[in-house]
């Protein structure tokens, strides 16, 4: 079970956090990588080391996803080289928040563009090829706060990882008699090195140990299972679920 030899895994957003960690966890399984993100360096260091530590082709493409004419060009690419993408994962994402009252139009759009619009270009783009070969895993990462709202003055954040977890049950559906599942995984708090910083205060470790039952945040590779899962061949009758991975957060709600 769960041998990607011979796939090919799109992956946006996967220059740092868990887009490098879910690349890492596809090519050990012998899957071969498109990965994408705006820092194009940082994609080509990446790609060789994907290649040199698990001998799989790993293609780096520079693409800015709220821009229809990246999108598009990043998935003609990664068709011109490997003929076909077998898995698609929605990673690439960012926010601006603000309180509710004072939430300004630049930052309310930036964000929906960057985390809801720049699904839905990718799944339009990629889901056509995958129409044609019928077959295809499209994974969606949305957030714990899709599920459940927060105090935390993210509203726009809020709102468009909820329409992410949506898109995906509306868009599963449309999709699903071509051979195609669309699936959400909703992260909790994750290690990465952007966040690495915070979690290792005092606070925020007292707020974990309150708000999360396993009591701690999720470690680096925690988050490759379910996205191993959902983009297998077995998860075949999986199709417009949305998988909290959080350690408890949105149960314990």
């Amino acid at each position: 079970m769960f041998d990607f030899k011979g796939r090919v895994v799109l992956i946006t957003g996967a220059s740092s956090g868990l887009g490098v960690q879910m690349a890492k966890g596809f090519a050990e399984l012998g899957a071969d990588l498109v990965i994408t993100a705006r820092r194009f360096e940082r994609l080509e260091a990446f790609a060789k080391e994907l290649n040199e530590e698990y001998g799989v082709k790993a293609l780096p493409v520079a693409c800015d996803v709220t821009s229809t004419e990246q999108v598009d060009a990043a998935v003609e690419k990664a068709i011109a080289e490997f003929g076909k993408i077998d898995v698609l994962i929605n990673n690439a994402g960012s926010s601006k928040g603000g309180p509710v009252h004072e939430l300004s139009d630049e930052n309310w759009n930036f964000t929906m563009d960057t985390d809801l619009t720049s699904v839905f270009k990718m799944t339009r783009a990629a889901s056509k090829h995958m129409i044609e070969a019928g077959y295809g895993r499209i994974i969606n990462i949305a957030s714990m706060y899709g599920l459940l709202g927060t105090n935390q003055q993210e509203t726009a954040y809020h709102a468009s990882k909820a329409g992410v977890v949506n898109f995906s049950r509306a868009a599963g559906a449309e999709l699903a008699p071509h051979g195609i599942t669309v699936n959400t995984i909703c992260p909790g708090y994750f290690l990465t090195e952007l966040t690495e910083e915070t979690f290792s205060g005092e606070e925020f470790k007292a707020y974990m140990g309150m708000t999360v039952p396993a009591g701690r945040p999720g470690e680096p590779g925690e988050l490759n299972a379910a996205a191993i899962f959902l983009a297998s061949e077995e998860a075949s009758y999986v199709n417009g679920v949305a998988l909290p991975v959080d350690g408890g957060w949105s149960s314990a709600k």
